[in-house]
């Protein structure tokens, strides 16, 4: 499939522009102050994973030669980068913090504090700080230190010489990693507020003490960013888990990408820092403000105020179609499928099943994939439970899930010593796929049940992404399932489900396939349409395909919370196709494919996958895709997971076709429609 003659929206630019949606968050009146301030500190985690991943491989491209990525591309992108965080401080500076001291919340800088918080500061100083600080006056005997990735430090340049007499005036103080971030001040010397300091401005405030003798004439706080993607040569290790974890202890230290420092650091501090870590001119970032705002997150966590936060939703159980205190196994084999929505609806069924599971002595074996479970996961101790009660239990752990690597190192090892079989998937791709098989022995023959989902094995992160979970002991689809659990494990030749789609085998093909048959279906002048609900879409060919049949006249709605490479709305390519982004109190997460090709029942197709159309995830992943059959589930998918958020006008952006977005309503208009507000009030009318 040729690419149609159109030029592709850049993928990091596209990273940055979603991040600018979720900052826009953080200026919304109609969200709770406290959840404004927690936009601001997901921008910056965002930001963070950003230069550690994607823009260190855009400069690994540009450096190799390729011509890829071009030095302007860089500069483009760095540029972005730069106006969003510029953004991302004013909003922090001028819009959310003085509406928080309005609230009686204030961060006290040194010059704010009465001589009673000061006193305090000095004593909380002496006790809990200094004993930790380790101040590095710099000299050949003293060089430079290694700084790991993301830790926050002060460089001073001092007066005077040291006391053997030598003139080095560049000192370098390590903030602890093991401190809080920030500190509540006591309520008895608060004057009926709520205050706070953070530990960088303790630090600051008693700069002078760590140095006697000598003044610190200027000083800053600095952070690099490193390149963080943990690689290694499959197929030239014994021993993939031991070479992951040898990889962690060198990850904070690789080439850096991005250096923050205050934006009153000297001309001198910031060019010395350059040089240090090999780094041009746009690669320094000067912030208004706290560096490493992730960590603010502390104060959202200490602050009582619950009026200022969103008031807690407690999903609900799916009760008319699984009785509480029933036997989900029996309710799925007398009474069909079940779908779960999350978080509108509880993860607590899964749990529950495979507790039920674990404690049945019918059932022989349970198969699991492990992507993002947590370092402290109930399914994951299920699973250590089984494999200690007997039964056969293997777990396909990802052990190369950036940035849960170390997690899943964990779990592996744990599973292994009670005799759990634990494999790490195919060689070179990543087990993304959400699988959970149970295999029980009924009337002398053998049963099996299945939960497949959007997302991750995860209970905490199900209260607020929004996932689709299936329930099913279809024999078809069950054995599907233990069909791909026995290639990742034994490595057999692939062979096709008859249901599933399994990338990177025959998911993208199939995709492409249907995307061709919408086409020649607008061609003949037949209803033909295609809806998506992802992530991201960045694969070139599929994108092909979307833009061919909107040419023949298809009509295409695409909703993608993240990064999306198609530029809708360009007159004769692209105009029939419209993608929108939905950012509002959960984070999407779904993946929802609809194709209709035609005006009989069989000319359509609707799938749930843990796929995003991008290449990595098509081509060079352990994926699944399965059908929605039964018609009410499939008509609940389309009222729920579809229709819902092409008609929002509250949560909403329309994305065009030079890759900027605009919000399509308004949260002032009383009229406009939450997608996720409107799910949440029918779940929990029910």
């Amino acid at each position: 499939m040729t690419l149609p003659d159109v030029q592709l929206l850049n993928r990091e630019n596209a990273i940055l522009e979603f991040n600018r949606r979720v900052l826009a968050q953080a200026q919304r009146t109609d969200v709770p102050l406290l959840e404004r301030l927690r936009y601001i500190c997901i921008v910056s985690s965002n930001l963070d994973e950003f230069f550690e991943v994607r823009f260190a491989d855009m400069l690994d491209v540009q450096r190799d030669g390729s011509g890829l990525v071009t030095p302007r591309d860089v500069e483009r992108v760095g540029r972005a980068a730069h106006d969003l965080i510029d953004l991302q401080y004013g909003i922090f500076n001028d819009q959310v913090m003085p509406a928080l001291r309005d609230h009686n919340i204030q961060i006290l800088n040194h010059a704010d504090r009465t001589d009673e918080i000061r006193a305090w500061v000095a004593k909380f100083f002496e006790r809990e700080v200094r004993p930790l600080l380790v101040p590095v006056g710099l000299d050949p005997a003293h060089p430079f230190p290694q700084v790991a990735n993301k830790s926050l430090h002060f460089i001073a340049r001092l007066s005077g010489k040291d006391a053997l007499g030598r003139d080095n005036r560049i000192a370098i103080v390590k903030v602890p990693r093991v401190l809080p971030r920030v500190i509540k001040v006591p309520a008895a010397i608060s004057g009926g507020k709520q205050s706070f300091v953070l530990l960088t401005s303790v630090i600051r405030a008693h700069l002078d003490e760590l140095f006697p003798g000598r003044h610190v004439e200027a000083f800053s706080q600095f952070r690099v960013t490193r390149d963080s993607d943990l690689e290694v040569d499959e197929e030239e290790i014994a021993n993939l888990r031991h070479a992951l974890r040898s990889g962690l202890t060198t990850r904070h230290f690789g080439r850096a990408v991005r250096l923050e420092v205050v934006n009153t650091c000297p001309e001198e501090l910031s060019r010395f820092l350059l040089e240090q870590f090999d780094l041009p001119e746009a690669a320094l970032y000067r912030v208004n403000g706290p560096v490493n705002l992730v960590r603010l997150n502390e104060l959202i966590d200490q602050t009582d105020a619950d009026e200022l936060r969103f008031q807690p939703y407690e999903p609900s159980w799916p009760s008319g179609r699984l009785p509480r205190g029933k036997s989900i196994l029996e309710k799925l084999k007398n009474k069909g499928d079940v779908m779960l929505h999350h978080p509108f609806e509880s993860f607590d069924p899964v749990v529950q099943m495979l507790r039920e599971a674990v404690e049945d002595p019918d059932v022989l074996a349970i198969k699991q994939t492990i992507y993002r479970t947590g370092s402290q996961s109930v399914l994951a101790d299920l699973l250590i439970d089984a494999a200690r009660r007997g039964k056969e239990v293997l777990a396909v752990v990802e052990l190369k899930a950036r940035f849960d690597e170390e997690a899943n190192i964990n779990w592996a090892e744990r599973l292994e010593a009670v005799g759990a079989q634990v494999v790490y998937g195919i060689v070179g791709l990543k087990t993304h796929a959400k699988l959970m098989l149970i295999t029980r022995r009924e009337g002398g023959k053998l049963r099996r049940y299945g939960h497949l989902s959007t997302g991750n094995y995860n209970p905490k992160t199900a209260r607020f992404y929004t996932d689709l979970g299936y329930l099913t002991a279809d024999p078809e689809m069950t054995a599907d399932m233990d069909l791909i659990f026995r290639q990742l494990a034994s490595l057999s030749k692939f062979k096709a489900p008859k249901k599933l789609l399994l990338a990177p085998f025959n998911l993208h093909r199939t995709m492409c396939e249907l995307l061709t048959q919408v086409e020649e279906s607008a061609q003949r002048g037949e209803p033909a349409r295609v809806v998506l609900k992802i992530n991201a879409l960045t694969d070139a060919e599929l994108i092909a395909g979307l833009i061919r049949a909107a040419q023949a006249g298809a009509r295409i709605d695409l909703i993608v919370r993240g990064a999306c490479m198609l530029p809708p709305g360009l007159p004769g390519v692209s105009d029939n196709i419209l993608v929108r982004s939905v950012v509002g109190r959960f984070l999407e997460h779904s993946r929802i494919f609809y194709f209709r090709w035609g005006k009989a029942e069989d000319q359509e197709a609707l799938y749930l996958s843990s796929a995003d159309w991008m290449s990595r995830n098509m081509l060079r992943r352990i994926e699944v895709a399965w059908p929605v059959t039964d018609p009410k589930l499939r008509q609940r998918v389309v009222d729920e997971g579809l229709v819902p958020y092409l008609h929002d006008t509250r949560d909403a952006w329309q994305l065009g076709p030079d890759g900027t977005s605009q919000r399509i309503g308004s949260e002032d208009d009383p009229a406009s429609i939450s997608a996720q507000q409107a799910l949440a009030r029918m779940y929990h009318d029910e």
